[in-house]
């Protein structure tokens, strides 16, 4: 869905009667890092000079993943991951022997005798585990690449928060902005036509940090409703040292949303479905349009702030940015 019009102005300089104009802020430069991730696992293994002989029998030879129990076997000794198994339809694919149900025990024994560095040792995580709780750690550590946060596509780059800041830039195209308030007025022609689509990503920076803004509208059931919510560029551990608000309204009423906001660790979907912010429905949006109700007119205005400790107290305190 496309919006038929998107503006957006600092909220310091609007009033209702202001014509609204859509102004860029120039971000600081930003160096592109140098990851490059062009197979399945995002990052290549670094294994300890010691361990390649012993990795390269635990190499699959079909996905040249490593293998993890059940490790398969044909007669012939060759063996293959369960999940391959299954793709070469338990023909072995080295002599094309029938495979049948052999597992190689030995090799498994060999495995649980490792211990191998997180795959994103590189990326600079230092751990060290044994082989088979290498998987659980990689797939939760703080050091693994993000996903892109961009929900119009589905868009498969992974990377540093840096890499995905110029990536939603250039490839994208998506608004930046600089500054901790926003005011966003969202322009639909025909609201009634409603369908599962995401109207607008912004990307703020403040705080030294990256903030994704969504606004979108989908179906909640059968009753279509828009929605506005922010997700942080980082871990969430960081995300709950922040606070941001929403609010949206219109003759004389409106709604104020306050939260936290989701790190991007957690999928587009995963929020929206969750209704983790701010949600209006369609007659309530209307009806905030004001006029004949025929045409959407929304203006949605907020703000981010970095919860501070107070060292007195215990309790946190807001540090609002100018």
């Amino acid at each position: 869905m496309e919006l038929d019009n998107i503006e957006c102005v600092p909220s310091s300089e609007l009033t209702d009667e202001d014509e609204i104009h859509h102004h860029h802020h120039q971000f600081p430069s930003i160096t592109k890092p140098h990851i490059n991730i062009n197979n399945n696992s995002g990052v290549s293994s670094v294994i300890h000079p010691g361990t390649t002989s012993v990795h390269e029998l635990l190499e699959c030879p079909v996905c040249t993943n490593s293998m993890y129990p059940p490790i398969h076997q044909c007669h012939n000794g060759h063996t293959l991951c369960s999940t391959c198994k299954t793709r070469v339809h338990n023909r072995c694919p080295t002599c094309r022997q029938e495979l049948g149900d052999i597992r190689c025990l030995a090799l498994e024994k060999v495995a649980e005798s490792l211990e191998l560095p997180c795959k994103y040792m590189s990326l600079g995580c230092p751990e060290i585990f044994p082989y088979y709780s290498k998987l659980k750690h990689e797939a939760v550590c703080n050091l693994r690449p993000y996903n892109c946060p961009y929900a119009g596509s589905e868009c498969s780059a992974l990377g540093d928060i840096p890499f995905l800041v110029a990536h939603l830039r250039d490839d994208h195209k998506v608004d930046m902005h600089s500054g901790c308030t926003f005011n966003h007025r969202y322009v639909k022609s025909n609201p009634r036509e409603v369908e599962n689509a995401t109207w607008m990503l912004t990307v703020f920076h403040c705080f030294g940090q990256y903030f994704c803004l969504h606004f979108e509208a989908f179906q909640l059931g059968m009753a279509p409703v828009y929605m506005a919510f922010l997700r942080f560029m980082g871990d969430e551990t960081e995300a709950r040292n922040y606070s941001y608000s929403l609010e949206v309204g219109g003759n004389g009423r409106k709604l104020i949303w306050e939260g936290t906001p989701r790190s991007i660790r957690d999928s587009h979907k995963k929020v929206r479905d969750s209704h983790d912010g701010l949600i209006i429905q369609r007659n309530m949006a209307l009806f905030f349009s004001g006029g004949d109700r025929k045409e959407l007119k929304l203006r949605v205005t907020g703000r981010i702030w970095k919860e501070q400790q107070n060292p007195e107290g215990g309790a946190c305190i807001p540090n609002l940015c100018s």
